[in-house]
């Protein structure tokens, strides 16, 4: 058998580009089937004898700092303000990065799931808000707008090859800007009470952050120390504390200190004394220990701070965080009303006709109205019927959904109700996007 090193040459050059998209995606496969296990472990969970348990771990009181520096939380929100806030931080590096140099970094390129993303949430939240708008419920109108890129990719890649790359690509786009706008509408529309000193403060931190990016600090622990007190800062502000994440986000260097060429020429100036080097295969010489870390300092000067830190929290945040995440939210006890009776409820119905048909509506109708007006084109090897198979697909919403439903109601009766609403819509648009793509989709 031919070794990796024969068979590399034999590549084609964009094998090289697709290579880093084809590994994220695998990623994010299997955090969806992860998330989708966590989830029905939840329910099974919260509906069991043990249920009490459930319930009873998500309240433990969990103390850190000491004296006036102390903060004490239950556990959930430890989840939801502390972990999903270096998931929101994920989130911030790949919007910077797909603007700065991937779908996003061109207008016209953009333009197709940039329409897709606003189609998607606008009309949803429209639908949600014709449900509920005599309610006290209407609060909720921003649960229906988001999408779950794990969940979504994951049906994607069960079809295999029926599945383009580009209709990957276009659905990941989307549901970064579909992110970007659930940020906003956090932000905005989801905040408490103003604490104007702890804002302040979190403004001071945020721009010496930015500060150290234009003065080039590279270092990772200038922004994750600066990054943890603007994280306290804006949980003590009244705006959600996952914000910060994103924010930080934006102020981590893009830049690389060593461009590709100068790279290469130093590491085969490296590699060309390792070669004349005469230790042993189990030995290693001080000059070859020199040379081994020269490679790897030179190999971090060529690799931006960003992506070196999306690279790192991947797999946290893909198989830890996310599921965690799931685990902590997606319990309902369904004992205490029927399952009919829960979905049939206001908040319910508004969530199910925003994520079922308000996200396929929206997608599709205003990608068609972005390629008709020659503002956009139609992904390669894209047909209408799988572009409006991925826009089902945007029903699936689960993480952000269940993230915003809970900054949405106090009420746990209400909640659960949202959290049936959503578990149901999720189900049904992934059920429905995986039949119509595997229909129309390109015999394997």
């Amino acid at each position: 058998m031919a070794s990796n090193h024969n068979l590399l040459p034999t590549d084609r050059p964009v094998d090289g580009l697709l290579r880093p998209i084809n590994s994220f995606m695998r990623l994010e496969a299997a955090s969806g089937i992860l998330l989708m296990v966590m989830a029905v472990l939840a329910l099974i969970w919260a509906n069991s004898s043990w249920s009490a348990s459930y319930f009873g771990l998500w309240e433990i009181p969990i103390t850190v700092g000491a004296g006036s520096f102390m903060i004490q939380k239950p556990l959930l929100l430890w989840v939801n303000d502390g972990l999903m806030a270096m998931f929101f931080f994920l989130v911030g590096l790949e919007i910077k990065r797909e603007v700065m140099v991937g779908e996003l970094s061109s207008p016209r390129q953009a333009m197709l799931p940039i329409m897709a993303a606003i189609g998607g949430m606008v009309v949803p939240a429209g639908l949600y808000v014709l449900v509920t708008g005599n309610t006290p419920f209407v609060t909720g109108w921003g649960i229906p707008m988001a999408t779950d890129i794990a969940f979504a990719l994951g049906i994607l890649a069960l079809l295999g090859s029926r599945a383009p790359v580009s209709l990957k690509i276009f659905l990941t786009a989307l549901a970064i800007i579909d992110d970007l706008g659930a940020v906003l509408v956090i932000a905005v529309f989801y905040t408490s009470k103003i604490n104007l000193v702890a804002l302040a403060l979190g403004g001071v931190l945020l721009g010496a952050l930015a500060l150290g990016n234009r003065l080039g600090i590279q270092k990772t622990a200038f922004y994750v120390i600066l990054g943890l007190f603007l994280w306290l800062a804006f949980l003590k502000s009244g705006v959600h504390a996952t914000i910060a994440g994103v924010l930080l986000a934006l102020t981590v260097p893009a830049k690389r200190r060593l461009d590709v060429r100068s790279f290469r020429e130093k590491a085969e100036d490296v590699l060309g004394n390792l070669r004349k080097s005469k230790s042993g295969e189990h030995s290693t010489s001080g000059d070859e220990q020199h040379a081994i870390q020269s490679l790897e300092v030179l190999s971090k000067n060529a690799e931006t701070p960003l992506s070196r830190m999306e690279h790192s929290l991947h797999g946290w945040v893909a198989f830890l965080i996310m599921p965690v995440f799931a685990l902590a939210n997606a319990g309902v006890d369904l004992r205490a009303v029927s399952l009919i009776d829960a979905l049939l409820h206001p908040v319910a119905l508004g969530i199910i006709a925003g994520l079922f048909i308000g996200k396929q509506v929206g997608v599709a109708a205003f990608s068609w109205i972005a390629i008709k007006l020659g503002w956009a084109e139609m992904p390669k090897d894209v047909t209408w019927p799988q572009l409006y198979g991925v826009a089902i697909l945007t029903g699936v919403g689960f993480t952000m959904s269940l993230f915003i439903a809970g900054l949405s109601f106090d009420d746990p009766s209400i909640l659960d109700r949202a959290k049936t609403g959503i578990l149901a819509a999720s189900f049904v648009a992934g059920g429905f996007g995986y039949v119509l793509l595997r229909r129309f989709g390109p015999a394997e």
